[in-house]
């Protein structure tokens, strides 16, 4: 299964994804440290950082706009790596290969998953990291609430990371049933809307149970996906 994984890291040119996740880690750094302490989130009549309900924390906006954006950054490598796959044909000779179709399909979902988790939790610890170290010559506009020295830290970080990385197997079920690219990156919009966005002082994110069975719907979707592959034809 490695040497699958690494197959498709090469044959998908894993250099230029972890190219552009350097360049969508920088930028996000560079937004999350404005937004902390440069004014740029404070309204201008009162100079008080201007957030939505559960976001007037340091930590909330780090994990909205890293999730946001990795749920995204994840999907297109899933309709490239997958979805076009089969659009282009190219999957016709991965399924000439002495080798079951559900465990090339399990390498290439597992190729995505492992690349965008790992990405996903260094640029949460670039965020945070940067925030930290700000802190020690300059006064955030948000509470800093985390403890970079804690346990419990470490484990909601990657956790968190888990459940995002996971959800987008939601979005590659829908791309693949729709034989669509573009289905499955708008899909993941979707899926951020559905469960970053704010309704009054609800949002979903805010309950601890919401993640499980987010994970559970996707490991589901990603067991329909697989399911099908030893019989279904090439798109």
């Amino acid at each position: 299964m490695l040497k699958l994984i690494k197959l498709e890291w090469k044959k998908n040119n894993i250099g230029k994804y972890m190219r552009n996740a350097v360049i969508l880690a920088a930028v996000l750094c560079l937004f999350m440290f404005s937004l902390a302490y440069l004014g740029i989130a404070n309204d201008p009549d009162t100079g008080i950082p201007d957030a939505a309900p559960g976001n007037n924390t340091i930590s909330a906006p780090i994990e909205l706009f890293t999730s946001m954006s990795f749920l995204v950054f994840t999907n297109v490598m899933h309709a490239s790596f997958i979805v076009s796959a089969y659009k282009n044909k190219t999957m016709n000779l991965m399924f000439s290969y002495p080798i079951k179709r559900q465990k090339i399909f399990v390498s290439q979902m597992l190729a995505v998953w492992i690349f965008n988790f790992a990405a996903l939790i260094l640029t949460k610890l670039l965020l945070y990291g940067c925030i930290l170290l700000g802190s020690h010559f300059m006064v955030s506009s948000f509470p800093l609430d985390f403890d970079m020295t804690s346990l419990g830290f470490y484990i909601q970080l990657i956790v968190k990371s888990v459940v995002i990385v996971t959800m987008s197997f939601i979005a590659l079920f829908i791309g693949m049933a729709m034989k669509s690219s573009k289905a499955t990156i708008i899909s993941s919009f979707l899926l951020i809307v559905l469960t970053q966005a704010n309704i009054g002082d609800l949002t979903m994110a805010d309950h601890a149970v919401f993640p499980v069975i987010l994970t559970l719907i996707s490991l589901v979707f990603a067991f329909f996906s697989i399911s099908g592959v030893e019989t279904k034809d090439l798109m």
